[in-house]
């Protein structure tokens, strides 16, 4: 998909667009023309290994503004996200999304409420963030070649080439010598977003070193506050169409310039409006003056705001509240399971007592 900016963003889901705006500002574009310099697979995992992902858990807005269409399953599964598949076998995620209800009713009454769904959102993102140091020490390693526990600009800079296909010590050579790397534009414009991003991270800057924490910070933009308003910025940027650095609901609804492909199919997308609109008015613009400023998407996309754990919970609660008491029963979360796991359930009330 082509953007404005491209980026390669991160850690999974805490708030609709917004978190998904800001945790995404990726790096996703992937060079069309490697020419000869191409000796390596593109899908390397050393390629993994080094490039920010292209999606940030546990946050409702990715960094290129888009809403994290995985966010509710994120925060509710964590870890067991991947156990449920499409295709998986019904009966089994049946017992696991009951072995799930009994972590999160926190006082064992058999009902899930708003305080519980809290606690268990906050657990998971937090559990986001520990898998996202533990890939950060291993990320960390394959780019710190001399292992002085710092990166340079330069020696990040070979390994993400090399990573995609351009051959290590030749581009080592070029850069030592301040020779033109006779990169395609892509390529290029990858890399003038991942420096942007570098020298975000560096801090205190100047040095244009990265140490671990501040390479975490560079990979997992959402867990840094610093790097945190530099999302932000980045996308009231993308989206700010009259230059005021705040967002009137037109704005927020638009998408980034550059993504031809969805604006395309806008117009005809009235669901994901309707859920920009609703996540506008009642969650994001806190002083209801028709403006989201940047303090308050700060706010927002921030995975460890308890507030707006609490208010995910509620939002989470009402939508398969069926008997309306403010809480979640077992039959309930099974009947909605698509909401929260991605995966339908068949003959749930047949079969939840017999196996609860």
């Amino acid at each position: 998909m082509a953007r404005r900016r491209v980026w390669s963003g991160c850690v999974g889901p805490v708030y609709l667009a917004l978190v998904a705006v800001l945790l995404r500002a990726d790096v996703q574009a992937r060079p069309a023309n490697m020419s000869a310099h191409k000796d390596k697979n593109p899908n390397s995992k050393e390629e993994n290994e080094i490039l920010p992902p292209d999606h940030l858990n546990g946050v409702k807005l990715e960094m290129d503004g888009h809403i994290n269409k995985d966010f509710h399953q994120e925060v509710f599964l964590g870890k067991d996200m991947e156990e449920f598949e499409e295709d998986s076998e019904p009966r089994r995620n049946r017992r696991k999304l009951m072995e799930i209800f009994n972590k999160v009713d926190f006082n064992r009454d058999k009902s899930v409420s708003a305080k519980e769904m809290q606690r268990w959102i906050m657990e998971k993102t937090e559990e986001h963030f520990q898998e996202a140091v533990k890939e950060n020490k291993l990320s960390f390693r394959a780019v710190d070649p001399d292992g002085d526990a710092h990166v340079t600009w330069d020696e990040y800079r070979v390994k993400f080439l090399a990573s995609k296909g351009f051959n290590d010590k030749e581009m080592a050579e070029k850069i030592k010598n301040n020779e033109d790397l006779k990169l395609d534009e892509e390529t290029q414009e990858v890399l003038e977003s991942l420096k942007d991003r570098w020298f975000q991270a560096d801090n205190p800057p100047g040095d244009q070193l990265l140490n671990e924490e501040e390479f975490l910070s560079f990979l997992h933009p959402e867990h840094s506050r610093g790097m945190l308003k530099y999302m932000v910025k980045e996308i009231v940027r993308d989206l700010d169409q009259d230059g005021d650095q705040r967002l009137t609901l037109p704005e927020f609804i638009s998408l980034p310039m550059g993504t031809v492909e969805n604006q395309q199919a806008q117009d005809i997308d009235d669901d994901w409006v309707r859920e920009r609109k609703k996540e506008f008015q009642e969650v994001i613009d806190a002083n209801h003056d028709n403006f989201i400023t940047m303090e308050e998407l700060e706010e927002y996309m921030d995975p460890m705001n308890e507030y707006n754990a609490l208010n995910e919970a509620k939002q989470m609660i009402a939508v398969a509240d069926e008997n309306q008491n403010r809480s979640l029963e077992l039959e309930e979360i099974l009947k909605y399971s698509e909401y929260f796991t991605g995966s339908k359930l068949m003959d749930y009330a047949r079969n939840v007592h017999e196996e609860f």
